[in-house]
């Protein structure tokens, strides 16, 4: 009899769906035809042919050349390319900085574990916007010129025109690059034979080598006049908002880490102890492999949120994806609905990709735990 109603209540609950999902294809229709009847009446074209005409302006920072001739559709990979910078560092710093500090929180050391404590419940309770203004507005642009910078050696200049940087020529810059693959991979080959030690040494002698050997290729920043030249330059902009993107991130990868190295049965740790490992080996080979399954989860969150989180440079006129297209190129063409829909598939598609890197990495570490 309950089979014979449920039976009976199908059509019904099918009807339903239909109508529900005619009402919304009638609602997007309608959306769209009234969007391009208004855009008409205002004589505002449609389409992205706006996207080869001359651009007309110009950036601060850009990692391909660019000009005032060139087009929109070439402005907008300059602000990609500058946002996938900036979250790749990000990303990269604020793992770093995160995991070091998680682990310091729970440091016998008294003194460490309050200091990582403080850092964590400080910034990451400070609104993310606050912290770039102060980097950028109270720190970075109150430094001295370029005749008073901050040096470190010979590589390094830091003042309120930015971060000026040694940079490999091109010959150097492959060699190196070269010499890191080759590291790289010697120290890949070295731990699937599981020489973990041996790998690790394999890598930083042949960096170093790399490093050595090209040294005498590298164009170091040198002060001309009344800036430098030379070298690679890192606008304060870009300084201001990595600092500040890394920082607050690694505050709740801190936690993160924390609350994975917590999640650790007890019985591992002092299974660990009595087999004789010393503090290192027991992180890596009973700790760090079961917390990972905890941490990996939420740090894919972390990182998505660094990524869309990069869209407040222009708060501070970073040229960024956000600031350069659905800034500068919006107002100037006035195609909202074109710029501002590449822009969101931008990002939607940054997003999916991290969350599909890291799901992918979660997997596989699933299973090749299961396995063992």
């Amino acid at each position: 009899m309950r089979r014979r109603s449920a039976d009976g209540h199908a059509p019904a609950a099918f009807l339903w769906q239909a109508l529900i999902l005619i009402a919304v294809l009638a609602g997007g229709a309608a959306l769209v035809f009234n969007t391009l009847d208004n855009l008409a009446a205002r004589g505002i074209s449609s389409g992205f042919g706006f996207l080869d005409d001359a651009a007309g302006f110009g950036v601060t920072m850009s990692l391909i050349p660019f000009d005032e001739t060139a087009s929109f559709a070439r402005a907008f990979v300059v602000g990609l390319l500058n946002t996938l910078l900036v979250s790749v560092l990000g990303v990269a710093l604020a793992t770093v900085l995160g995991v070091a500090v998680g682990l310091a929180r729970l440091s016998p050391n008294w003194l460490l574990a309050r200091i990582a404590g403080a850092y964590v419940e400080t910034l990451r309770n400070i609104p993310l916007l606050l912290q770039i203004f102060f980097w950028y507005f109270a720190v970075l642009r109150t430094l001295p010129a370029p005749r008073g910078s901050y040096a470190l050696g010979e590589v390094a200049f830091l003042n309120n025109r930015g971060l000026y940087l040694a940079w490999p020529e091109a010959a150097a810059g492959w060699a190196l690059a070269i010499g890191l693959c080759a590291a790289v991979a010697v120290a890949w080959s070295l731990r699937r034979g599981r020489r973990g030690p041996a790998a690790g040494a394999a890598l930083v002698t042949l960096a170093a080598l790399g490093w050595v050997f090209s040294a005498a290729a590298w164009e170091r920043p040198q002060l001309a006049g009344f800036n430098f030249t030379g070298g690679v330059t890192l606008i304060p902009e870009f300084v201001a908002l990595v600092v500040a993107l890394s920082t607050y991130t690694a505050a709740f990868i801190a936690e993160i880490v924390r609350a994975g190295v917590q999640a650790v049965p007890k019985g591992q740790v002092e299974a660990a102890d009595a087999l004789g490992l010393n503090p290192a080996q027991k992180l890596r080979f009973v700790i760090a492999p079961q917390a990972l399954r905890v941490i990996v989860p939420p740090l894919t969150s972390q990182y998505l949120n660094l990524t869309k989180n990069s869209s407040l440079a222009a708060a501070i006129a970073y040229p960024d994806l956000v600031s350069v297209f659905a800034g500068t190129v919006l107002n100037i063409t006035g195609q909202a609905i074109e710029v501002i829909a590449i822009t969101m598939a931008v990002y939607l598609s940054i997003s999916l990709g991290i969350a599909a890197l890291m799901g992918g990495y979660n997997r596989a570490f699933a299973l090749r735990g299961a396995a063992s």
